[in-house]
């Protein structure tokens, strides 16, 4: 039976393709149930691999059907079809947030604030859980048709565990892309998943600002030699605000416990002061410069001083 007959005999009609992956597809329906258009996640279990099956895919269902939050994908219900294929039916948002960079070039200081605010809010909520993502990046920031920040990819996830006195313990696997990880995930030393969590959300706040990815991912030696000696690439064309400016450095931090919390990253002033705070306007284009893969302009350390370029 096909995709499209299973959803239809669930009262879904399929209206076309959202995306494609190794696994399975996307596709977008409306539901006569909820009256509303979502996004149907479908995984073929012959083309996934056994570890996904055994390890990562319970996992991200099991975490899934915890999570409710407004700034995370809600997810409506997951049914199987004769243990071939699993359907996750899901919440449908039109715009990722590396679309929405793309099409700016980058992002006033204003509107990523408020992005940048609601992607906290979310991980505040995951942490608070012991929940941690393993994969923020641009890419799994949905926005919905008012730009409201929906988090989503979940396949990383993971239940941190906690010694006999509540520390968290480490984990050894390496999950995400190399241009959003941080260094001791890239180098498999056993890592703090929420640290590595603000590693990355230190990632997304600088190409959201800048335009371009802090470290050049095709470029692993040199990527690590900038992040274990604190240098990030700031563009010279235009000003970075003080204030975001000053959160990257902290969350780009190379040692794991120096970088704050997500409950320090949501008291910084810059995070909390909402005065400024404005929603995206679709059309609008902040920067003077096109988006790069990678820096090629100023690279500056915590203390404010300026270095020259590797």
């Amino acid at each position: 039976m096909s995709d499209r007959d299973v959803l239809k005999r669930r009262g879904y009609i399929v209206q076309g393709i959202v995306g494609e992956g190794a696994f399975g597809k996307v596709k977008r329906a409306f539901s006569s149930t909820l009256n509303q258009t979502v996004a149907v996640k479908v995984v073929n279990r012959r083309k996934a691999p056994q570890v996904f099956l055994q390890k990562f895919f319970p996992r991200e269902l099991h975490i899934l059907s915890m999570l409710r939050h407004p700034n995370i994908i809600h997810t409506y219900e997951v049914f199987e079809n004769m243990q071939e294929k699993v359907y996750i039916v899901m919440e449908l948002a039109p715009h990722d947030l590396l679309d929405f960079i793309k099409k700016r070039q980058h992002l006033s200081d204003e509107v990523a604030k408020r992005i940048f605010k609601q992607m906290c809010l979310a991980l505040n909520y995951c942490h608070d859980l012991n929940i941690a993502h393993r994969d923020l990046k641009c890419e799994n920031v949905l926005l919905d048709k008012d730009f409201n920040v929906k988090l989503c990819d979940f396949g990383f996830s993971r239940q941190c565990d906690t010694d006999a006195v509540g520390n968290i313990k480490y984990s050894k696997t390496f999950c995400g892309s190399k241009e959003y990880a941080a260094p001791e995930v890239t180098q498999g030393i056993p890592y703090d998943p929420k640290m590595s969590d603000a590693w990355s959300m230190g990632v997304v706040l600088f190409i959201m600002v800048c335009g371009f990815m802090p470290y050049n991912g095709s470029k692993p030696k040199t990527m690590l030699r900038l992040q274990k000696d604190h240098r990030v690439n700031f563009p010279k064309t235009f000003a970075i605000p003080k204030g975001s400016k000053d959160l990257i450095l902290k969350l780009l931090h190379p040692c794991a416990v120096r970088r704050p919390t997500i409950e320090d990253i949501l008291r910084h002033w810059w995070v909390s002061n909402d005065l400024t705070s404005r929603k995206p306007d679709e059309g609008s284009s902040t920067s003077a410069s096109a988006p790069k893969t990678d820096g090629q302009d100023d690279a500056e350390t915590a203390d404010g001083q300026d270095q020259s370029q590797k």
